[in-house]
């Protein structure tokens, strides 16, 4: 039976997992069985951020599928947009985002968004502005390609690396942070967290004082601020920076602890885990040299599942329309 879905931005819209799972394995084992469900069908892509995997891998699910692909990036060849309404435009955005959404929607069938916290407005980041604009002018079935607070295409890609590899069938699975000189958005911890605590996984959130996640994501989640503690039988490490989260810390760099650095110390602590991120990662500061080139890294791997995660997103919404 084809499952439906209009939208993509968190793990609800997936529905049952162990579904997208099997559809994700039978797409692995052969890409091109829908290649004529895109027929004469158009994504659009747009980025208001970077992007290396998810450009090239959304753009890769969507030539399976057969579909065309026009891809835009904002303020790199496009006008600057405004987002906010109300605002007296004399400055130098010349176009509004709610004029753009709908001339874009009359392009495409499909629209993928990328659109990164700002860190100026908790409020604003959490109520997903950008990606919800596009939701309710544009007219057409959209997918976060990541968000403010979540990027559901990774979150789904690291859990089909996890089935892949897991040799047992409860595993423990630690997301912690680790020091980077920037301040990150949350949405890839989010977005993991969200994922893993819809899985019977026994799953671990570890950090330093301050660095907690908003409590919806968490949920039943452990919260161990002892690192070392944490990473204790662990058979997968998820390494993330992020951001504060809290009150007026927010979107700040706290610590730069390089003690949290993921190195051979504390994967020796582990049942022989295997190392995970989504990438790009700052080696030396959320890992070691030495872990992130062992045998146990799931680096490439995780990034090649990308492909399968959006081949499985965009196939349920052409089934859609």
């Amino acid at each position: 039976m084809d499952i439906l879905m209009r939208n993509f931005t968190n793990v609800h819209d997936i529905g049952n997992l162990q579904q997208a799972l099997k559809e994700a394995f039978e797409i692995k084992k052969e890409r091109f069985k829908y290649v004529e469900l895109g027929r004469n069908k158009t994504l659009m892509m747009i980025f208001f951020n970077a992007s290396l995997r998810t450009r090239l891998s959304t753009q890769k699910a969507a030539t399976n599928l057969g579909m065309n692909v026009i891809v835009l990036d904002i303020n790199q060849g496009a006008w600057k947009l405004e987002t906010e309404r109300g605002v007296i435009m004399d400055g130098d955005k010349p176009e509004h985002l709610l004029e753009a959404i709908p001339v874009m929607g009359c392009y495409c069938d499909i629209i993928g968004v990328r659109s990164f916290a700002r860190f100026e407005s908790r409020e604003d980041d959490y109520n997903e502005i950008i990606i919800n604009q596009f939701i309710r002018y544009s007219g057409r079935p959209v997918f976060s390609m990541e968000a403010a607070t979540r990027h559901p295409l990774q979150s789904f890609a690291d859990l089909i690396t996890i089935e892949e590899y897991k040799k047992v069938e409860r595993p423990k699975v630690v997301l912690t942070w680790a020091p980077h000189p920037r301040p990150l958005p949350q949405a890839v911890p989010n977005s993991f967290a969200e994922w893993m605590n819809e899985t019977d996984y026994e799953f671990v959130i570890t950090h330093p004082q301050g660095y907690e996640l908003d409590p919806v994501f968490v949920g039943k989640a452990k919260v161990e601020y002892d690192q070392l503690k944490a990473f204790e039988g662990a058979d997968f490490i998820y390494a993330k920076s992020w951001a504060a989260y809290t009150g007026d810390k927010y979107g700040q760099v706290l610590s730069m602890d390089r003690s949290w650095t993921v190195s051979d110390r504390q994967m020796g602590l582990t049942r022989n885990a295997y190392f995970m991120h989504c990438l790009p990662v700052r080696r030396n500061m959320i890992v070691t040299d030495d872990v992130i080139e062992s045998p146990q890294s799931l680096v490439i791997p995780e990034a090649a599942n990308r492909e399968i995660s959006a081949t499985v997103v965009l196939k349920r919404m052409l089934q859609s329309l």
